[in-house]
């Protein structure tokens, strides 16, 4: 048995790939069956040790974006697009996988294409209240289709409802738990002070990281500050960082890091009084299974169609509170982050309305359901 995976270049489709291999592995063991082989065909490995970690192979599909925006790239990358599909078509034609898993983006065309030409099966997952294009292309030729969001489903042509199914996002086994004990010591944070963790997606945010800079002075007044910077912007949030605090008795609150691995999110999850995070779909679904109150901030709708309806669909549980990117001054952020923090019964509340928001069992599902088509193709 062999399952290909595809995804977009980011971690918010590659991620939930990983957490279904991890339920995938976990069924083959279970059932006793032969174990698959698996690949992910995308431009890049993105984290080449999670893919190493679930026995999962890399092969380069190259694949051109489509931006929402005038650009002469539009063009040229149509030409990386084709040459993807044709690398595509000649790789699965090689492994001939028994079912092609994508989790959409713009990375994913090339071999959903390819698998539609070969008659390979198809199941797709939508994390989005409002599904991408490169799912909205596949859905025509999904056996299965699996969402996130209840709204999504309406995106869909109605021909292919019957298909869709509504499973959650899938979230890696590491971070279904978070661990309080022994974190402040781990991250050197001040016991006395509430803490509160900022993320910024995985590549980070240049706007958050900009804000959360001018208001570092204040903020470090009051809470411990864990700030995900992204690693591209790592160095500059850093230096900024010491001209910024270099006369505060409270430098020592504020703690940057480039990356955030499972261990590191684990920990600061656990200790964290308030999460502060853009509003991609898995962010969102961790901190729902957290259960911690959040201010979220989406990226503009000019640049992502997803983030602002992801961030209202889950501020209307009562969890979070949304500051659009346009009105976001380091003024408001302070004083929305000391509203929450300062008020527990405020914060406990927001924590509890997250309950039931994430499925835990999403990733099996979704497994359970890839697994099922590539038995029955494989027969």
């Amino acid at each position: 048995m062999t399952i290909a995976f595809t995804g977009g270049g980011t971690g918010g489709h590659f991620y939930p790939i990983i957490a279904i291999a991890e339920a995938i592995n976990d069924l083959v063991r279970e059932e006793r069956l032969v174990a698959p082989k698996l690949y992910y065909l995308a431009p890049n490995a993105f984290d080449e040790q999670a893919l190493f970690e679930n026995s999962i192979t890399h092969i380069r599909i190259p694949a051109g974006k489509v931006r929402r925006y005038a650009s002469l790239r539009n063009f040229t990358d149509l030409f990386i697009t084709f040459f993807g599909t044709i690398s595509a078509l000649f790789t699965l034609f090689r492994l001939y996988p028994d079912v092609v898993m994508s989790k959409g983006g713009y990375g994913s065309v090339p071999t959903v294409l390819a698998a539609r030409i070969l008659g390979i099966p198809i199941i797709i997952h939508e994390s989005d209240a409002k599904p991408g294009r490169a799912n909205l292309l596949a859905a025509p030729w999904a056996k299965k289709i699996a969402i996130s969001f209840e709204s999504a489903a309406a995106f869909f042509p109605e021909k292919v409802r019957s298909r869709i199914a509504r499973t959650g996002i899938p979230i890696r086994k590491a971070l279904m738990r978070i661990e309080p004990e022994g974190a402040a010591q781990y991250l050197g944070l001040e016991r006395e002070v509430p803490t509160i963790l900022i993320l910024g997606g995985s590549l980070g945010a240049l706007k958050i990281n900009e804000t959360v800079l001018s208001a570092l002075p204040d903020l470090v007044l009051f809470t411990n500050v864990i700030h995900q910077t992204g690693q591209a912007h790592f160095k500059n949030v850093e230096g900024v960082a010491k001209v910024v605090l270099a006369k505060s008795p409270h430098a020592g609150r504020y703690h940057p890091v480039n990356y955030m691995n499972e261990i590191s999110l684990q920990r600061a999850a656990g200790i964290a009084d308030l999460i502060v995070s853009r509003a991609g779909a898995n962010s969102i679904a961790e901190i729902g299974l957290w259960k911690k109150p959040a201010i979220l901030i989406p990226i503009p709708e000019s640049v992502s169609h997803d983030q602002r309806t992801n961030a209202y669909s889950y501020a209307r549980t009562g969890a979070a509170v949304v500051l659009e990117e346009e009105n976001l001054t380091p003024h408001l952020l302070v004083s929305e982050i000391q509203r929450i923090v300062s008020d527990p019964q405020l914060a406990q509340r927001m924590g509890a309305s997250a309950a039931g928001f994430t499925d835990p069992d999403a990733a099996r599902l979704i497994a359970h359901e890839t697994l099922a088509l590539a038995l029955s193709h494989e027969s």
